[in-house]
Order: structure tokens, then C-alpha cells, then sequence
């Protein structure tokens, strides 16, 4: 039987197809979405989650229109700006992975100031994956290891492990009733278990996380054993 995962993650799946649903604008389904996040940081804690890392916006996502685009860089830098004070009163520190670079000037600053004010909190680390990609997040790491000069011959599983953005993932949750992880910690997802919850995520609760949790104890993890 398997104990509490240390390291979960979750893509936040849904929030536009919930807001179509119940035929309200897109960006309502976003606004809920963050609340709901904000409520699973804290519950994730009180379950004893080591690391929680939630797929915020991927390097496909910039492909959307401009103006949802600019929506969701508001509410991020509005909703961390609002609720990170809290976050670190609760002792969790917070880290943004992804290709920074790409996010406008403003939220990089606004996330970097987040993250030295939350850098000493040891309660639990929250990674969001902003302008994110599994495959981006390797082609960088084998860019670290050129600049490092690392030797080919010196290069194994562990070292490309310790230059990606984040450790390895024992379970993956997806809402939002697609079964795929679509390009998110897929080296960190190589042994994890997969959860699917068929709600979209604006409708995820504690009671799915403590389901997908009692799922995850109840599985054997045998690593190729």
C-alpha cells in the first residue's frame, strides 16, 4: 500500500468548457478556477503534500486570443498578488517554472518578488507551470548542461533529473474529462500514477482530491519490480 504522495500535480483542466456549460463568459470560468485553486493549496497541506505543482498555462496556450491571454496574466499576477501573503503566513513556499521569459515584464517582476518573500517556507512547495511544456522544460535542461559543460559520458537519468525545473511526480490528476497529459512533466511523470476526474475543473473539491488520494493508497507501485 502506498502512504500520501510527496510530490502531486494537477492540470486544471475545464475552466472554459464549465464557464460554456452554464453559458457565462470564458473569463468566469477562470475566476472560478483560481478560487478553487486556492482552496486545493491549502487542503493539499493539510493532507500532508510535499510538493504540489498545477498546470497553469502552457507554451500552447499562448496560442489563444490575445485578449483571454491578457485576461489570465491579470488574474495570476492579481490572485498571487492577493492570496500569497496568506500562502506564506500557512509556511508554503512558491516557485514559477516554465520559459519566464516569455511572460510580460510586469508579472515577471510581480513573481519574482513572490517567490524571495516565500523562499525560506518549508510547510510545502507550490510550483505553478506558467508558460509551460515538458519538452521545452528538457530542451532547457539539456541547455544547462551544455553551459555547465557537463561531458556527454557523465550524463545519465539523475543528472538531466537534477536540471529540470521540478522533481519527480507520484501521482497526476487531470480534470476535465481528457485522458492525456498533454505535455506536462512527462519526465517527472515516467512512474507516476495517472487520476482522471471526469468534472472540469471549476467543480473539483475536497472530496475528488480525497478520492484521487484514496485511489492513489489503494495501488501498487512495483518501479518495473
Amino acid at each position: 500500500m502506498n502512504q500520501t504522495p510527496q510530490h502531486l500535480g494537477i492540470i486544471m483542466d475545464g475552466n472554459r468548457r464549465w464557464a460554456e456549460k452554464k453559458g457565462l463568459p470564458v473569463f468566469e470560468g477562470h475566476k472560478k478556477g483560481a478560487q478553487v485553486l486556492e482552496d486545493t493549496v491549502r487542503q493539499a497541506k493539510k493532507k500532508g503534500i510535499k510538493t504540489l505543482t498545477v498546470f497553469a498555462f502552457s507554451t500552447e496556450n499562448w496560442k489563444r486570443p490575445e485578449r483571454e491571454i491578457n485576461f489570465l496574466m491579470d488574474l495570476g499576477k492579481k490572485t498571487l498578488g492577493r492570496d500569497f501573503r496568506k500562502l506564506a503566513k500557512d509556511n508554503i513556499k512558491i516557485n514559477i517554472i516554465g520559459q519566464r521569459e516569455r511572460l510580460p515584464k510586469a508579472i515577471q517582476v510581480s513573481f519574482k518578488s513572490i517567490e524571495h518573500f516565500t523562499r525560506k517556507n518549508n510547510g510545502m512547495t507550490l510550483n505553478i507551470a506558467l508558460s509551460y511544456g515538458g519538452r521545452a522544460e528538457i530542451v532547457d535542461a539539456v541547455k544547462k548542461m551544455i553551459k555547465n559543460k557537463i561531458n556527454p559520458e557523465d550524463i545519465t537519468e539523475k543528472v538531466i533529473g537534477q536540471n529540470l525545473w521540478t522533481s519527480d511526480l507520484d501521482l497526476l490528476i487531470r480534470t476535465g474529462k481528457e485522458q492525456r497529459i498533454s505535455n506536462f512533466l512527462i519526465w517527472q511523470a515516467a512512474y507516476s500514477e495517472l487520476y482522471f476526474c471526469p468534472k472540469y475543473w471549476p467543480d473539483f473539491s475536497e472530496k475528488d482530491l480525497d478520492q484521487a488520494l484514496q485511489d492513489y493508497v489503494s495501488r501498487q507501485r512495483r518501479h518495473g519490480k
